[in-house]
């Protein structure tokens, strides 16, 4: 997965997800939960990738980050619960 549309259609696939656009900044994509309207995810491109900032367990996104230089702590999140993963290639979209 390295394009926008192709993160969005993975989250799509999750019951219940949906986009959303709450920002004047049109390049930021959020994806839901209908149950509860809360974000999951963050769709955005940045120094010529698409990154994904995503809600995690902490000893996750701890794991993710020790063993794929693509995932790092959260830009602009909290860096316990969210993590952000470079859509360039490195992380094959099995993981």
């Amino acid at each position: 997965m390295l394009t926008r549309q192709e993160a969005i259609e993975a989250c799509l696939r999750l019951p219940g997800a949906y986009e959303d656009y709450p920002f004047e900044d049109p390049n930021w994509t959020i994806m839901r939960h209908h149950g509860n309207c809360k974000m999951f995810a963050a769709i955005y491109a940045r120094q010529g990738h698409i990154w994904l900032n995503l809600k995690a367990d902490p000893m996750w996104g701890d794991l993710w980050k020790q063993n794929w230089p693509a995932v790092v702590p959260a830009y602009h999140m909290n860096k316990a619960h969210w993590l952000t993963a470079a859509l360039d290639g490195t992380v094959s979209d099995d993981t």
